[in-house]
């Protein structure tokens, strides 16, 4: 047994004494959800809970749970790392297949940290390319996978604007020239954007819907900003990229990790999924879906959910006097990654609203997340509590997680697709009577 093996063992076994700790200490709270959420005071954690499921992939026939009323497939499997994916004009979809490799530990947690994140296949060696998939007879799987394009930078978010296709690598944008019904991008991509890698990595990408400005979500590189703010210069915001031009400017900030984007369309209004600070508590502060304002700034570090202020953080009181409360909370540390606009009866039963793909926490005694769900809107603003579409990706004892849902998006034929890291694979999502 290696050295490895056996501390990551160890540290299994510290992190559930102090996960139990952490539960003897305290009640366990009603899940801060909606758009007045209960959020418990803040209880620093001089070592933080450390909780992760040990990843262990579906069996044979086995997939994630839909709700009453819903079906699943798998559309593809045996994918590496499977994150995002972006859906062509064309019918294509496209999948991006990259994870961060784990980084050089500094301290004990560091290390501690390292080896929870490669027990949850969490890290590891990134396969760094996009993966196209097409199901030509209709049958609701994929019969057709070919790399898209391959040799890129953990590449997250895409967006094809007339016959350019970009890719977010975690360092910057990348344009690529793009003919219609392409299978394949040999050529070389012109950098049009920068980013500092590191830290939360991904970087989501959305285009306007006149074509004019790419908008892309770059996380903070700590918690905190630990490392000070100048380390975290031009991150934690969604930044605008002016195509035409070629200039940029950081369009909203204060967001911590801004992950999904998505138009809701009666207002045209960007929304944004945004995961928040941890060592607070197992509910302290949530995860939130917030409308996105041009100029706007949303605390981070110095405050969370309006003026509530963090006091691990030097203070900036002019900020915190600004800062916008988000409007809908999605709990705490649920990690919530995936986010795409759903019409009405896109799905059986549930009117419009917004789809969520909760990858699942690692902060908390109990988890969350490890699901997908939806909140429902009306009049352009979420209306009503949220309810699941897709369970089942966690163990029932929460020691073995058998995938964890990230990106969302509508396929080619209406149905909903999820994209699973741990488990390989795209899920397909449907009403039962239409399979």
């Amino acid at each position: 047994m290696s050295l490895s093996t056996i501390f990551g063992r160890l540290v299994a076994l510290i992190g559930d004494a102090t996960v139990l700790l952490r539960r003897r200490e305290g009640v366990a709270h009603q899940p801060a959800f909606g758009s007045s959420p209960t959020i418990p005071a803040a209880k620093p954690q001089g070592i933080p809970t450390l909780k992760l499921p040990t990843a262990r992939g579906w069996s044979e026939g086995q997939t994630p749970v839909g709700t009453p009323g819903l079906r699943v497939n798998a559309f593809a499997t045996g994918l590496r790392h499977p994150r995002w994916i972006h859906v062509l004009a064309n019918g294509d979809v496209l999948v991006a297949e990259a994870r961060p490799e784990a980084e050089r530990a500094s301290s004990l947690f560091d290390y501690a940290m390292s080896s929870t994140l490669q027990r949850a296949a969490a890290v590891g060696i990134s396969a760094n390319r996009i993966t196209r998939l097409c199901d030509p007879d209709g049958d609701g799987v994929a019969e057709t996978r070919q790399v898209f394009l391959d040799g890129l930078n953990q590449p997250f978010g895409m967006a094809l604007v007339g016959n350019t296709f970009y890719v977010g690598n975690t360092d910057g944008v990348v344009a690529f020239p793009y003919a219609a019904g392409t299978s394949r991008i040999d050529g070389p991509g012109q950098r049009i954007a920068e980013f500092k890698p590191g830290g939360h990595w991904t970087r989501s990408l959305l285009a306007s819907p006149d074509g004019r400005k790419l908008y892309a979500g770059v996380g903070s590189l700590s918690n905190i900003g630990d490392n000070g703010m100048a380390a975290e210069e031009g991150r934690a915001a969604i930044w605008e990229l002016d195509l035409a031009s070629g200039t940029s400017r950081i369009f909203a900030s204060g967001l911590r990790n801004p992950v999904g984007l998505a138009w809701e369309p009666g207002t045209g209004t960007l929304w944004t999924a945004v995961n928040e600070r941890d060592g607070l508590g197992d509910e302290t502060p949530p995860d939130y879906l917030t409308s996105v304002r041009d100029g706007g700034f949303y605390g981070w570090p110095y405050c969370y959910w309006g003026q509530t202020v963090d006091d691990r953080v030097p203070q900036d009181p002019a900020a915190v006097a600004r800062a916008i409360t988000p409007d809908y909370a999605l709990g705490g540390h649920t990690a919530s990654l995936g986010l795409c606009w759903l019409p009405a009866e896109t799905l059986p039963g549930f009117p419009e609203g917004m789809a969520v793909g909760q990858h699942g926490s690692w902060n908390r005694s109990r988890l969350s997340g490890y699901k997908v769900i939806f909140v429902p809107f009306a009049d352009g603003r979420p209306a009503g509590p949220p309810r699941d579409i897709l369970t089942g990706f966690l163990a029932p004892d929460e020691r073995h997680c058998y995938g964890r849902p990230v990106g969302v998006a509508i396929g080619p034929d209406g149905s909903l697709l999820v994209a699973d890291d741990v488990g390989d694979a795209i899920w397909r999502v449907t009403g039962e009577r239409r399979g």
